[in-house]
């Protein structure tokens, strides 16, 4: 029996081609809303306060705010001030998918929640294969901040869910500064076109793309307070330092942060018959979070750790 043989290449497999978005550089031309991601901490607000004195345009159609319901009551209160109509010649839109604190309570007994009915986890820590911190999967960007502001984008728009939408219908700013670059990124819709004005400030000769130092800055001396980090009271992205200022500025909200750090100590349950993860944490040091040393390295006496100049190649 003789084998035969073929010269033509079998056709490659066909691989999911990933929707996205655009990234533009400047405004997007022929955008049909011009939209605004207010998260209420440093860079958005700045970009905020940007756009209503001229440096940074053309003006916005609205900002949006997506209210995950665990926010510091400092960042409502800021949220409440932008919104005042004295300080922004554009609205401020608030946005929700429910509440996170609520329904992470809802999760604990095994029930659904109403995002969609799926557990929306934060990334808190539990025990890896090697015993180090190991982060849970991230969700709660998507289900609590992403998916609300797209809905109404598309709502502002006059398209109903699932309705194709014209590609770069709406242009989005987004308040990512220079040393956070790694997390700009182009929109996942395709209808939607990121824009992070805070780094075009480069195109300027006399200015780099500003980083959070810089709009601190600005806000100084425009007349205007700095804003505390906009994230969850028990966020597991907050540093020590932000901790200890939740802690010695807003008693109340670092009290909810150790109580919900305590209630998802057994694990987070996925369903009725109660199947969990291992522990799960909020601080990565895997201890309870009223335990956690917050100090600074100089206020635990290491000062001289941060400061040392000698040449030992360390």
């Amino acid at each position: 029996m003789t084998a035969s043989f073929s010269l033509t290449s079998p056709p490659a497999p066909k691989t999911p081609r990933l929707r996205r978005g655009g990234w533009s550089w400047g405004p997007v031309e022929g955008a049909k809303l011009r939209v605004l991601s207010l998260g209420a901490g440093v860079q958005s607000t700045t970009l905020a306060l940007m756009a209503a004195h001229g440096e940074i345009g053309p003006m916005p159609d609205f900002a949006i705010f997506a209210d995950t319901g665990a926010e510091p009551a400092a960042v409502y209160e800021h949220v409440r001030w932008l919104s005042s109509g004295n300080v922004l010649p554009f609205p401020v839109v608030t946005v929700s998918a429910g509440n996170i604190r609520d329904d992470l309570h809802t999760i604990l007994s095994g029930q659904a929640v109403s995002t969609g009915g799926r557990a929306a986890s934060a990334p808190f820590y539990t025990h890896g294969r090697n015993g180090a911190a190991a982060p849970l999967r991230r969700q709660c960007t998507s289900a609590y901040k992403i998916e609300p502001i797209n809905a109404e984008l598309r709502r502002m728009l006059g398209y109903r869910p699932r309705q194709r939408i014209p590609a770069a219908s709406a242009e989005v700013w987004i308040g990512i500064s220079q040393d956070e670059i790694i997390r700009a990124a182009p929109a996942f819709e395709n209808w939607i076109v990121n824009r992070h004005p805070l780094l075009e400030q480069s195109k300027d000769p006399h200015r780099d793309a500003m980083t959070r130092w810089d709009c601190e800055q600005w806000l100084r001396r425009h007349g205007y307070e700095v804003p505390m980090k906009s994230a969850c009271t028990f966020c597991p992205y907050r540093t020590n330092a932000e901790l200890a200022r939740l802690r010695d500025t807003s008693p109340a909200d670092f009290a909810d942060a150790v109580a919900i750090d305590a209630a998802i100590r057994p694990g987070i349950v996925r369903n009725a018959k109660g199947t969990m993860t291992g522990q799960l944490y909020i601080h990565r040091s895997l201890k309870p979070l009223d335990q956690v040393d917050l100090r600074t390295d100089e206020e635990a006496g290491q000062g001289m750790l941060m400061v040392c100049e000698a040449g030992c190649g360390l």
